[in-house]
């Protein structure tokens, strides 16, 4: 069985969140919004290597916060980079053989059952995203004054883990940055890699804006509640 592993990425500021507090450290339902990711891929699989990428200013305040929380799931912790996509490769830095996850920090409710999809699908495809449809309509501009319609049936909308072969994800990761790699799939995908999509989650939100924070309380009462 191949080893599984998840990169865990937290080097958000809170900027839209109007905070002092970084966003992924924000309560929702009693316990820090980086607990719940964790707490997701732990209950998956409580074999799992979990590595958490933090902005080195981060890290005492971090410490503090599972020392208060009693939050005791074992990670390593790997140091943000410049952008995403340098602190995505520093995780990968403690990736070995197997299949790796990348997952958002502020995704805090992915369930397990779409984690196993996205695991059990990269097992056979080696390179996996989550996506959901387009409920709205959309529209490409074509400059500042005109636009045009989209078919939205032909639209995903992407979210996390993304989850790939280690091995390919680590070699995608040897390039340079670029500022068209939005995600990990566009990296796979700039070395003509293939990206397989499955089934994601309308309650897989990514923490952003206090709207949003209003949102997970929500999502937590409504699971607390089944």
């Amino acid at each position: 069985m191949s080893r599984k592993h998840v990169v865990i990425v937290a080097g958000g500021k809170g900027l839209r969140m109007g905070s002092d507090l970084p966003k992924q450290f924000i309560p929702i339902g009693g316990l820090p919004v980086l607990m719940h990711t964790i707490q997701n891929f732990f209950d998956y699989d409580n074999q799992i290597n979990i590595i958490l990428v933090l902005p080195l200013s981060h890290r005492s305040y971090w410490e503090s916060l599972c020392a208060e929380y009693k939050f005791d799931i074992a990670h390593t912790i790997a140091t943000g980079g410049e952008t995403r996509f340098h602190s995505v490769k520093n995780g990968l830095s403690f990736v070995d053989e197997g299949i790796v996850a990348v997952q958002d920090g502020v995704r805090p409710f992915a369930s397990t059952q779409m984690i196993a999809r996205c695991f059990d699908s990269a097992t056979h495809y080696g390179a996996v995203i989550p996506v959901i449809n387009s409920t709205d309509s959309l529209r490409e501009m074509l400059n500042d004054e005109r636009s045009r319609i989209i078919d939205r049936s032909k639209i995903r909308l992407v979210q996390t883990p993304q989850v790939f072969s280690a091995e390919l994800l680590k070699k995608a990761y040897q390039t340079e940055f670029k500022d068209t790699f939005t995600d990990d799939a566009s990296v796979v995908e700039a070395m003509g890699e293939n990206i397989h999509l499955v089934q994601g989650e309308v309650t897989n939100i990514k923490i952003t804006t206090p709207l949003d924070l209003k949102i997970g309380e929500l999502i937590v009462q409504s699971s607390q509640s089944v």
